[in-house]
């Protein structure tokens, strides 16, 4: 069964993760893992002409391939973090629209070379209805890449996850977590030509790793 998102409480939620988590000074980068310098960079996404990031947060790797070149589009849920985004990278002609992802796919009309997610909505929303509607605004050849931490073993499906703390005013939202094998398993079913999922070691044993999932339309 679907898990019940309360999209204007997870607005709330992501608008508070905004004001501590967006650094006016930070620089543009572009990294899929969670640990600065380690890992593939941006050339998983081939050499787009354009590209959407969905759940694109402080919009830093937004930024990053705007000045590569390339035409950058991102949605993110929080109107903060978009207003604070859209405000300090907007000299680069980054474009970043509110909206929960599912009604602002369904709405948007453009394709992309590559749509991508780093930590971001991949993570956050059903894939049985995000990964058509992502099918549906690539061009052909197009390619959709995401990470996020891979799943705790035993572990599947949709989590729970309450603002960190555990403490104060009960702020929560879902995240998804599959083995690999699923992660590709959902990717074909939604239309996906080519589908891989791997778990990528942090740059110290015993620590986190990051899942880095690929497709191609």
């Amino acid at each position: 069964m679907p898990v019940p998102h309360d999209i204007p409480a997870e607005t709330e939620l992501w608008d508070a993760f905004a004001e501590s988590a967006f650094d006016a000074e930070a620089e543009a980068s572009f990294h899929w893992t969670q640990y600065a310098g380690h890992g593939p960079g941006a050339e998983l996404l081939g050499s787009p002409e354009s590209v959407l990031e969905i759940g694109c947060g402080t919009g830093r790797a937004l930024a990053y391939l705007a000045r590569q070149g390339v035409k950058t589009s991102g949605v993110d849920l929080s109107p903060r973090m978009v207003q604070l985004a859209a405000e300090r990278w907007a000299p680069l002609g980054v474009r970043i629209e509110q909206g929960e992802v599912l009604d602002w796919l369904a709405t948007d009309s453009s394709r992309y070379d590559a749509v991508y997610s780093i930590f971001g909505a991949a993570w956050f929303t059903d894939p049985s209805r995000l990964f058509p509607l992502v099918r549906e605004h690539l061009a052909p050849g197009g390619t959709f890449v995401f990470s996020q931490p891979p799943a705790i073993p035993g572990a599947y499906g949709p989590q729970g996850m309450y603002k960190g703390g555990f403490a104060g005013k009960a702020m929560f939202t879902y995240r998804y977590s599959y083995k690999p094998a699923v992660w590709e398993r959902h990717l074909t079913r939604a239309g996906f030509v080519e589908a891989e999922a791997r778990i990528i070691d942090a740059p110290q044993e015993g620590h986190i790793g990051t899942l880095i999932v690929q497709a191609r339309a």
